[in-house]
């Protein structure tokens, strides 16, 4: 349905040009489409509406084989939730099968003109793919590309800069602005609040992961972060993703549990980033928005494994700036955790045989803990639960700032106000 090539480098087309491959590869359907981050972040475009309409209408579960390194469902496209990586020669292998749902080994992947042609027919051995390194990559390609490279092309050096000691933000970027990440900062911390009456903002199950957190991928129109790049003179067809607009904040805290997979239990059988907020459903968001001008901190529960997948530091950025005080989790990924911790949110663990599902909870309840400045590294923590009935009750976590380094950051409101203080100190 759609195929694609987007090598890391330009010395790729160096040599698949030299070996004669680029013109068999281009007959399949594997033109050169960009450079570095594209497919597996999903900028090499969307599938064709008549085929994209097919798949969303009958709940067909799509595939992709890519030779990237991330298979997040949705990630390549937002049609496409089942994601495999292989070798670039077995995903242009399984773009002439066409499927994924036969026997590669077994099955033909086409009919030649001297019968069915299977994948051991086609493969090259290992000589042969050595011969043709050999005979066509040399040291000069790589010097000849990277010469340069610092340079950049003549769309880059015609861009307009002013030298400065610090940066100057642009008014009006949708791409760079300046973070709120110091609003307020004064060079001693003041003590961290506690933690009281905080409300769900939602309830994961097991192995969230960071693209579900924060996506790397396309952006939808009808989402906060469409929305507001709309507002700001955005057509569509510029959205870019929001790997790309990273460097800004307005957009990455509306891409916040944003993914179109992630499902929020607080509302079953509703998939994308939504919550419900006084019994109305609407996107994370804008329910984080109208928390936070009530005052109210917020909690995010899950289940084990939070945080698997890539280190994304907006998973943690993009958390602190919705008013999520605390994540409680049956067990975090070690990098998340950490980066939780930096960006002054509280990861809390479940005691063993206490979950979100023990707890029964309806979305409704509210959360208090205590004593958030006084804590210790790996210490107990109780927090009290009261249910929309007004009935109370406690559950025993563990607390996941694990170091007293991490305990410094913390306390300091994250590790970029700590950062800073020890600067200007």
């Amino acid at each position: 349905m759609k195929t694609s090539l987007a090598p890391g480098s330009q010395v790729v087309t160096d040599y698949l040009d030299k070996a004669g491959l680029t013109e068999d590869l281009n007959a399949v359907g594997f033109n050169l489409v960009g450079y570095g981050c594209t497919t597996c972040i999903g900028n090499s475009g969307p599938l064709a509406a008549p085929i994209s309409e097919a798949i969303n209408g009958n709940d067909i579960v799509a595939a992709s084989v890519l030779s990237g390194n991330r298979n997040f469902e949705g990630r390549v496209s937002p049609d496409v939730r089942a994601n495999f990586l292989a070798s670039p020669p077995l995903v242009v292998a399984y773009a002439l099968k066409g499927t994924v749902t036969e026997n590669f080994t077994t099955t033909p992947i086409g009919e030649g003109t001297n019968g069915p042609v299977y994948l051991k027919d086609i493969w090259p051995t290992n000589a042969e793919v050595n011969d043709l390194m050999n005979a066509n990559i040399d040291r000069g390609m790589f010097r000849s590309r990277y010469a340069s490279v610092f340079q950049g092309d003549a769309r880059w050096q015609a861009i307009d800069v002013t030298g400065s000691d610090t940066y100057t933000w642009r008014a009006g970027s949708t791409y760079v602005a300046n973070p709120p990440y110091f609003e307020g900062m004064g060079m001693t911390p003041a003590p961290v609040a506690d933690i009281v009456d905080a409300k769900l903002l939602a309830v994961f199950a097991d192995s969230i992961t960071t693209d579900h957190i924060s996506p790397a991928g396309s952006i939808k129109a009808d989402s906060p972060a469409g929305k507001w790049l709309m507002e700001h003179q955005v057509s569509k067809a510029d959205f870019n993703s929001y790997g790309a607009r990273r460097g800004h904040h307005d957009v990455m805290m509306r891409g916040t549990f944003a993914n179109i997979r992630i499902k929020n239990e607080m509302i079953p059988g509703i998939e994308g980033g939504m919550t419900s907020y006084a019994g109305e459903v609407m996107p994370i968001y804008d329910a984080a928005m109208r928390h936070k001008a009530d005052g109210t901190p917020l909690v995010v529960i899950a289940g084990k494994e939070y945080g698997t997948g890539s280190s994304r530091d907006w998973a943690a950025k993009g958390t602190n700036l919705l008013g999520v005080r605390c994540v409680i989790a049956e067990s975090f990924e070690r990098i998340h955790r950490s980066n939780l911790v930096g960006m002054g949110v509280l990861p809390l663990q479940f005691a063993d045989g206490v979950d979100r599902k023990t707890l029964k909870l309806d979305g409704t309840e509210s959360f208090t803990i205590d004593n958030v400045s006084g804590l210790r590294p790996r210490q107990d923590v109780e927090v009290k639960m009261t249910r929309a009935d007004g009935s109370t009750e406690t559950f025993a976590t563990r607390c996941r700032i694990d170091t007293v380094n991490e305990l410094d950051y913390f306390l300091n409101g994250g590790i970029l106000p700590y950062v800073l203080r020890k600067l200007a100190a």
